[in-house]
């Protein structure tokens, strides 16, 4: 559910209204080293046009050069990597197979609805029965649902389910230095960012067009931007009257990460402060990132930014063992 998603149906939308007939290609299951998970997308225009990627590069142009020419009526599967069938006998650089989804778009309004919820906040769950070409669609303001394939026995699909939904956002407290370098590499992520401090004075010379300023006081932002599990939020003010506040609201959210610029010796006051002053218990602490960060050696803050957005990521993939913490 980022950026990229609500691209790809943008462009799907504008083929669509020009009369163009559009394929959608989901990558719907891997095995080996896939260059591209499960759910990544790819959209194939008559126009000769297109937008994403399903393997990085190795089967695209063919791909593109089949959907151009020949757009399927109805939904079909296509094996690439170690098949049977000749034309589609191609060993893809990473030694990995994938097994594709190609539905084609008739109903444009499905497309305004998965656009209309991108927007409006609110997750859905879209649904291809490829057994009638048949598609249901479920709405849900907080999703933890993963796309899946559900499968007839070995080799039979039956149903693809992805979830799209709203940008992934990151909340950085503090306008200095730092939150100005990683505001610029979360956007090119794919994250919304919101950048809090009720210092006016701070962004008199922030000039990222993409970024939201909101100079009102760092916990009562959190509270009225209704954080979920799509919310990363990161104290960069390394000033305690602001990072506290908002790492108290942070840890108490559905945020799934909060981090907090600062030494051990910092954190570990900070964590001492909760316990004591707010009775805060260990399994919240323990949600704290802190010091923030991968440990690259950064100095900088451009090499400060990079390691924060290093480690959110790798949290928000799943990474469940990070042995480089930032001893910061």
């Amino acid at each position: 559910m980022d950026s990229s998603d609500k691209k790809i149906f943008e462009f799907v939308l504008k083929e669509m209204l020009e009369g163009e007939k559009v394929s959608l290609v989901s990558v719907v299951k891997t095995w080996g080293s896939s260059p591209r998970p499960v759910g990544s997308l790819l959209a194939v225009s008559t126009s000769g046009r297109f937008w994403g990627s399903v393997s990085g590069g190795c089967i695209e142009d063919l791909l593109i050069e089949e959907l151009i020419q020949n757009p399927p009526e109805s939904c079909v599967f296509r094996t690439f990597g170690e098949v049977e069938e000749e034309r589609y006998k191609l060993k893809l650089p990473c030694g990995s197979t994938l097994l594709l989804l190609i539905e084609p778009q008739h109903d444009i309004d499905q497309v305004r609805t998965v656009l209309n919820s991108i927007e409006s906040g609110v997750c859905v769950l879209k649904t291809v029965h490829t057994l009638d070409n048949q598609v249901t669609m479920s709405q849900f303001k907080n999703v933890s649902f993963s796309a899946h394939l559900t499968e007839d026995g070995p080799g039979q699909p039956i149903s693809w389910t992805n979830v799209f939904g709203p940008q992934w956002r990151l909340l950085i407290i503090g306008a200095g230095e730092p939150s100005y370098y990683l505001s610029q590499m979360g956007d090119a992520m794919g994250f919304k960012v919101t950048i809090i401090d009720p210092r006016p004075e701070y962004f008199e010379q922030w000039t990222l067009e993409s970024t939201d300023l909101l100079t009102v006081y760092p916990d009562d932002a959190i509270r009225d931007l209704s954080v979920d599990t799509r919310t990363a939020i990161v104290a960069l003010a390394h000033d305690p009257k602001l990072d506290d506040l908002a790492i108290m609201e942070g840890l108490r959210s559905d945020a799934f990460y909060v981090g907090a610029l600062g030494s051990q010796k910092t954190n570990e006051a900070r964590r001492q402060r909760f316990r004591q002053y707010f009775e805060f218990s260990e399994k919240e602490l323990a949600r704290l990132s802190g010091p923030v960060g991968l440990s690259i050696g950064s100095k900088t803050p451009p090499e400060i930014s990079l390691s924060v957005l290093s480690e959110i990521i790798a949290i928000r993939n799943g990474v469940e063992s990070l042995d480089w913490r930032s001893n910061r």
